[in-house]
């Protein structure tokens, strides 16, 4: 991860459906789209849920079925497998491998595979799993979705006794809704993590469309997460909330744009703006004839545009000093 750009992670999380040949193609669009991670979602579905737990309206919703989210978890596994092969792909086209790990056995299998672990919005208030994130010793970038700050401070403090410095650690705002309600989205709330826990703060998004993100980036996120898919008519629980292939490559440029945008900080003249000063800036002109030997005052002198001569802001040095020789009206001083 580069400290001086935003890391762009585009999350195919399980819009590939299940199928293997379909989360390649996923990773072919968001190398496409010029991101720099693309990640999925790793887990048993065994050891991560009950077979009576209930889906979520938001999944019922989004994929016109009721069923259990045991039924629902199982037809998108992957294998540990697959997921080895997803990475040899990842590194054939020179993109980022990542992959969220649900539950400890699939995060020890996952940190063969990868130098950054994320930790979904659900395990924020998982004890055991943050310290057994925690002792791999790598970067970790948290979701705090559904989270109160109390709760964020236990999760970093917790990964702070496990190990973790604040420099391992990236919390990303986000809201766990799909798709987000722009009235819920929040975007100072990362603001609100970056000035209490003095971590780097990123945005994951859930909302339709791309200006969110790039908001968040202009206001100093450095890590930005965006559900992406082939197709949002796809079946599936989280296509509808996810950009297409095409829209995810607008948000990295408008990003980047953003990035180059937002410069140093200091306060100069712009290398393309410095041969404008002559052209539009002012200098001191006679507003009528000067004889030698008048005094210059607000009366005799004026600024217009020239290019040549002396700038406006030395007025006050010219005012009260002595003509040394006849000026016509509009002459430079």
């Amino acid at each position: 991860m580069d400290k001086n750009k935003v890391f762009i992670i585009a999350e195919a999380g399980v819009n590939h459906n299940g199928d293997l040949v379909l989360a390649k193609r996923l990773i072919d669009a968001a190398a496409y789209a010029g991101v720099d991670a693309v990640k999925f979602q790793t887990w048993q579905t065994d050891l991560i849920v009950t077979k009576s737990a209930e889906m979520a309206e938001y999944q019922q919703k989004n994929t016109g079925i009721q069923e259990s989210q045991y039924n629902m978890l199982k037809k998108l596994e992957l294998s540990y497998n697959d997921f080895r092969e997803l990475k040899d792909y990842c590194d054939k086209k020179n993109i980022m491998f990542m992959s969220t790990a649900d539950e400890e056995s699939s995060a020890d299998f996952l940190n063969e595979l990868q130098n950054v672990h994320k930790i979904g919005s659900g395990e924020l208030t998982n004890i055991p799993f943050l310290r057994h994130i925690a002792k791999f010793k790598k970067r970790v970038i948290l979701s705090t979705g559904m989270g109160t700050l109390c709760e964020v401070e236990k999760a970093v403090d917790i990964l702070i006794e496990s190990g973790l410095s604040r420099d391992d650690i990236i919390l990303l705002h986000v809201t766990t809704m799909y798709p987000t309600p722009m009235e819920d989205v929040n975007l100072n709330a990362m603001l609100t993590l970056k000035n209490a826990f003095k971590t780097k703060v990123g945005y994951s998004d859930h909302t339709m469309g791309i200006e969110v993100p790039i908001a968040a980036v202009a206001l100093g996120a450095k890590v930005i997460e965006k559900h992406f898919t082939l197709d949002r008519t796809m079946e599936g629980p989280d296509h509808k909330a996810s950009l297409e292939p095409d829209e995810l490559k607008s948000m990295v440029k408008s990003i980047r744009n953003i990035e180059l945008a937002l410069g140093s900080g200091i306060k100069k003249p712009s290398k393309s703006e410095k041969k404008n000063i002559k052209i539009t800036r002012k200098s001191i002109v006679a507003s009528r004839p000067i004889r030698k030997g008048e005094i210059f005052s607000q009366y005799n002198l004026t600024v217009k545009r020239a290019g040549k001569g002396i700038d406006a802001s030395r007025w006050d040095e010219i005012v009260g000093t002595v003509a040394q020789k006849d000026y016509k009206e509009n002459d430079l001083i």
